[in-house]
């Protein structure tokens, strides 16, 4: 049986995308920290759609954990039709107020447990594989004072953009996401609405972003911008001079500290 797997299923982006496959009937699997969190999307999920709903409870920070996950799909004899990588962690703050925990813990989810799953979860795909990886536009630039984030977000786009060509005639189509804003948790929202209309124009909301990237996805699109005007900022930072933008961009989230994990 074919199932579409989801990270971070549970947060803002990873329940729009499962919202949206069961809506076309897509059997998922969800994985998240929170068991209690993942077993109510569960019940919402079949009760409302009439889909199979496969849940594991994972810290994909700890490679102990990540074993296990792989360890019960393997013993699940399922396959996926659809790999969405969507958890990631979003710390914000200069990197001399960073501890060497916190440091370690974004980096593992949000490349290593990334980049692991992918090459685990390839051993269980159908003969025809979708995979969407949410990376960020603030994987567009270096970001002074987002600099753990925009980097890892970077290496992503980087490394999904060759793993793309390496299986182009294997049966797997790659499309790499890059929002801006998205109006998910609490203090992101009141991120976006600290940003003014800047931040206005850049966010979008998890179900635009989900259900775009999937269309996006079934056409085989390598990379994925949401939202007009984030497109014209990428374009802009792509021709704009590297000190001019890393200045405004450090003067800009200097001011702004995130620690939601």
């Amino acid at each position: 049986m074919n199932f579409a797997f989801i990270s971070g299923a549970t947060g803002g982006i990873g329940k729009a995308f499962a919202i949206s496959l069961a809506k076309r009937k897509e059997n998922l699997f969800l994985t998240a920290r929170s068991e209690e969190k993942l077993l109510a999307l569960k019940t919402k999920l079949e009760n409302d759609y009439s889909v199979k709903v496969i849940t594991f409870a994972c810290d994909l920070s700890r490679d102990d954990s990540r074993l296990k996950l792989i360890e019960f799909i393997k013993s699940s004899d399922i396959k996926f039709s659809r790999i969405n990588l969507v958890a990631g962690v979003d710390t914000q703050k200069a990197f001399s107020e960073y501890t060497e925990e916190k440091i370690v813990f974004q980096l593992r989810v949000n490349v290593e447990s990334t980049i692991s799953l992918t090459h685990a979860l390839l051993s269980f795909r159908s003969e025809k594989c979708k995979i969407i990886v949410i990376s960020s536009m603030s994987g567009a630039t270096p970001m002074p004072y987002f600099a753990i984030y925009s980097a890892s977000k970077s290496m992503l786009v980087s490394f999904f953009t060759a793993l793309k060509y390496e299986l182009k005639s294997k049966g797997v189509n790659i499309t790499i996401v890059m929002p801006g804003g998205v109006y998910t948790r609490p203090d992101i929202i009141n991120d976006i609405k600290g940003q003014g209309l800047w931040g206005k124009l850049s966010a979008k909301s998890p179900e635009f972003v989900a259900e775009k990237s999937i269309k996006k996805s079934d056409k085989n699109k390598l990379k994925y911008i949401p939202g007009a005007f984030n497109r014209l900022l990428y374009f802009v930072l792509k021709i704009c001079p590297r000190p001019i933008a890393l200045r405004f961009i450090a003067k800009r989230w200097k001011k702004l500290t995130k620690d939601a994990f």
